[in-house]
């Protein structure tokens, strides 16, 4: 009887000649258009960043070197340093998927504040200031309570407080406005963030730098520590976020109370802005800010997004007002334009979320 056996060694070393050894790759089937959403997915500020240079290109074709001069370029920064820092509390707490109504007016109540408690009761500007901020961290505080404890929603929670915040603004300031001599005599400090430097023919308000200086230190933060990185995490699932070890419900309060600390400095500056104190400014720095935050490419669902795009997105906004005046158009356009640009940056926001999914 003949023993059979299997096929050798050689015998599949020999079948195998001439096949490919490769290991299958699906690179080769993504293409462009996965590689720029894999581009704009890692790097969400790209977009804002890119319009604004595309905006400042092309005003600067249509007006012409008016457009290009240092100071109208740096008067963009001194028109968008309230929004700006008031968007950098608005990023914080709409990268844990909340929103926040009422950044503008503990804004103005801090503002209030601080020059009442300088005027009204004879305080020495300094400790206005910090009682102001003090103000400002309390209405967050109770933002972040009722939210990371009592379970409400972040809108309902941030639209009363708008309402109570607005009415105690208005009832305790008696709607009257301090005027910008008798602070210039009096109480100085508080329009320290409206002084200017000039390099040449740019001017730089200490407001603006503030800005610049909070959203960069505001980035450092977000990207390169342990808090930072909670944030995201409790925007992208607050459920996972706590089986993994993160104190949802401390991280959260810490967000409202840093928002309202932000919104204090934000009505700091905005009196060095107008140089006086009036209840009735900043009236739409909510939207404001919601708009620079999400032409700047951060999500409204939360977990993803960078300071840094608020930040161009809100020069965005600065850039456009400005060329459009220059222009001498109807400031209506600006409203239009900015209306398109906020549809195409959420449908942008939403083309990223889907094709990565």
């Amino acid at each position: 009887m003949t023993e059979t056996t299997g096929p050798s060694r050689d015998d599949y070393e020999s079948g195998l000649e001439g096949s490919s050894t490769d290991v299958a790759s699906f690179e080769g089937g993504r293409g462009p258009l996965y590689r720029i959403h894999g581009f704009l997915h890692s790097t969400p500020s790209a977009v804002p960043l890119i319009v604004l240079v595309a905006s400042v290109l092309t005003f600067g074709l249509l007006v012409g070197e008016r457009f290009f001069s240092p100071f109208a370029l740096t008067l963009v920064l001194q028109q968008v340093a309230v929004i700006g820092i008031v968007g950098s509390a608005q990023t914080l707490v709409i990268l844990t998927a909340g929103i926040d109504l009422s950044v503008g007016a503990i804004m103005v109540l801090s503002s209030v504040v601080m020059g009442q408690f300088a005027f009204r009761y004879g305080l020495p500007p300094e400790i206005a200031v910090l009682c102001g901020f003090a103000v400002g961290a309390l209405c967050g505080f109770i933002n972040g309570v009722l939210v990371a404890i009592m379970r409400l929603p972040p809108f309902i929670v941030t639209l009363g407080m708008w309402q109570i915040v607005l009415a105690a603004n208005f009832l305790y300031s008696a709607n009257e406005t301090i005027r910008s001599q008798e602070i210039a005599e009096q109480a100085p400090l508080l329009q320290f963030f409206g002084e200017r430097i000039e390099i040449g023919g740019a001017v730089f308000t200490y407001g603006a730098i503030a800005m610049v200086l909070l959203v960069l230190g505001l980035h450092y933060v977000l990207t390169q520590t342990a808090w930072g990185r909670h944030v995201y995490a409790i925007g992208d699932d607050p459920d996972a976020a706590e089986l993994s070890g993160v104190r949802v419900k401390h991280t959260l309060i810490s967000v409202y109370v840093l928002s309202g600390l932000i919104c204090a400095l934000a009505g700091w500056v905005l009196v060095g802005r107008i140089g006086s104190v009036s209840p009735t400014a900043g009236q739409f720095a909510n939207i404001e800010s919601i708009t620079a935050v999400v032409i700047g490419g951060i999500s409204l669902f939360g977990g993803r997004g960078s300071i840094l795009g608020m930040l161009f997105g809100g020069l965005i906004v600065g850039v456009f007002s400005l060329g459009l005046r220059l222009m001498g158009t109807d400031p209506q356009w600006t409203y239009l334009m900015i209306g398109v640009l906020i549809i195409a940056a959420v449908a942008v926001d939403q083309w990223i979320r889907k094709v990565s999914s």
